[in-house]
Parts: C-alpha cells; structure tokens; sequence
C-alpha cells in the first residue's frame, strides 16, 4: 500500500508527463476538478508510456516483451494483487485513480494490443480493419476517460450508451493523427490508410487479398516527401492524394459527429473537457481538410493561443 505522500509524488509525475506531451490534450483536461485532472494524467502517462514503446527504436522482440510486461503490471491492477514495481510511480499513481474511479482496466489491455499491432507491422484492406485498429489505440482510451468522468443525473440510467459514444470520439481523434502524420509515418515504413482507399484513388495497384503495405508506403513516402510533384505524373498521383486526404477527414468528420453527441450527457466541467480536447482536433482536421498539400508534407498543429481560445470557451459550453 503507497502511502499518501507517494502517491502525490506519482500523481505529480504523471502531471508533468501530461503537461510536456499532450500539446493538444492538457488544455482539456486542465479543466476538470483536481481529482479527475490526476485520474486522467494518470491514464495519459501510461497510454504515453506504451507509444513510446511501439515508436520507439527498440528491436521488436524487445517492444514486444516491454508490452508484455506492462500487461502484466496492468493484470496486477486488475486484481488488486500486490505490484512487484513498487516504486513505478505511474502504475502507483494508476492504482489510485483505479481505487477512485473503478477504471475499466481491460480498456488499457485494448490499447496495448493496438500498439502492438504497430509493432508487427499490421496493415489495413479495408476502413473496417483501421476501425479496430482506432478503437484499440484511442476509443478504449475514451471508455478509461469516461470512467473519470461525471455523467448528468438524467443519463446515469444509460450508462452504455455513453460508452459507445466515447469509443466513436476516440476513433475520431485518431482518425486525424492518421491524417496528420502521413508523412512522418510513410517516413518511418508505416501506412494506415486503407489499402482499397488507395486503389479507388489510383496510388496503388492490385487486388483486395492479403496486404502488402510495401508499395503503399514507397508511394507516400515518394509524395509527401520534399521532391513530390517535380514532374506532371507526380503531380496527377499528388493530386490523387490529396483527394484522398479530403475524403478521409470527411469520414473522420462523421465519427466526429457522432462522438460529441457525448457532450450533453456529461457534467458541466466533464463536458468542458471534451469539448477543449475535441475542439482542438476538429480545428486540425478543418486545416488538413482545407489544405491536404501542406498537410502531406508537413505536420500541422494549432498555435498556441487558438489551443488556449479553445479551452476558455469550453468553459463557458460554448462551441469550438
């Protein structure tokens, strides 16, 4: 059993993670009342712990064996038994936001294996597949969310649905890193967008079967890269891709729609938090959108005084 001055310190290392890594994030959940700002820095620290597994340059049978490890950390967790990593001050400051909030802790187990599907090099034939990939890394992260938030009186009696709705915010939010991050992931050998999105917008050919991600990722690799569209056939597959991009936001825009249907179920300072943390990705995507050629060779972000307007008028439940 930590004892309360540890458990501060964790819940301080935690915060300091949040405030240095969730560029887009913290100024949502800054808003919430001190216990449930800790909870959900607490949730944070960990999901950033196992990206920086799947991202980082480790061989993969290491990554694999870290994911593995913090599975059995998060099983621990799970049934109270006694942690072997008494002094890992987020899995301390974890155990605690569990005790508060009874998280559902298998949800964090979904994002492991999300990341791990990152780490063997899973690619997607069909939108569907990326959904269960976008549902693992970020709604199973909405679910834990929710756990901390507070839901109005009026809507405790449908509890589920307010899941579901959660779970379709995640997969909106990850949609738009996937749109924001084509370039440096086709950089680093990865591809998310679906392989038939591909083939209907004439960047890859061959027929549905099993996914070879190889020619997807040399091509966008090749167009997002400082050199695509020197020539008039880069600038038609160019072209093609940012077709691609538009038509990829618009659907993230619908989960988008359909998530913040969460927003009148939950209370006042819940609802704050949302809306800053939604609002500022619907503003990316609105960017991406608008512009997918710059979106394809650089990575777009909100400046830091439109991310602060965001938040103050969420506070005030107005839109962002």
């Amino acid at each position: 059993m930590s004892t309360p001055s540890e458990i501060a310190r964790a819940y301080s290392y935690c915060e300091a993670v949040t405030r240095t890594e969730a560029a887009n994030f913290f100024y949502g959940i800054r808003l919430l009342p001190r216990d449930r700002r800790r909870a959900m820095c607490a949730v944070y620290a960990f999901a950033r712990r196992v990206d920086d597994i799947g991202d980082g340059t480790l061989a993969r049978e290491e990554k694999l064996r870290r994911l593995d490890a913090e599975r059995v950390a998060l099983g621990a967790l799970e049934t109270r038994a006694p942690s072997t990593s008494g002094e890992d001050q987020l899995m301390i400051a974890l155990a605690d936001a569990d005790a508060r909030f009874s998280l559902p802790v298998g949800a964090l187990g979904e994002l492991i294996e999300g990341v791990r599907m990152d780490v063997t090099g899973v690619s997607y034939e069909r939108f569907d597949d990326l959904v269960v990939y976008c549902r693992r890394v970020a709604g199973a992260i909405g679910r834990v969310c929710l756990a901390i938030f507070g839901l109005s009186g009026r809507d405790y009696a449908d509890p589920q649905r307010a899941s579901r709705l959660a779970d379709d915010l995640g997969v909106a939010l990850q949609l738009t890193n996937i749109l924001r991050d084509v370039r440096e992931d086709a950089q680093n050998g990865r591809v998310y967008l679906p392989a038939e999105d591909l083939r209907r917008f004439g960047l890859i050919d061959g027929d549905v079967g099993p996914v070879d991600r190889s020619p997807a990722v040399a091509v966008l690799a090749s167009l997002t890269g400082t050199e695509a569209g020197v020539n008039g056939g880069e600038q038609a597959d160019s072209q093609r891709l940012y077709d691609l991009i538009r038509f990829e936001a618009e659907r993230a825009r619908e989960w988008f729609d359909r998530g913040m249907e969460l927003v009148p179920l939950l209370d006042r300072r819940s609802a704050a938090c949302v809306l800053a943390m939604a609002g500022i990705y619907r503003r990316l995507l609105d960017r991406i959108e608008a512009d997918p050629e710059r979106a394809a060779h650089r990575r777009l972000s909100l400046p830091v005084h439109e991310k602060a307007l965001v938040a103050a008028r969420s506070m005030l439940g107005g839109r962002s």
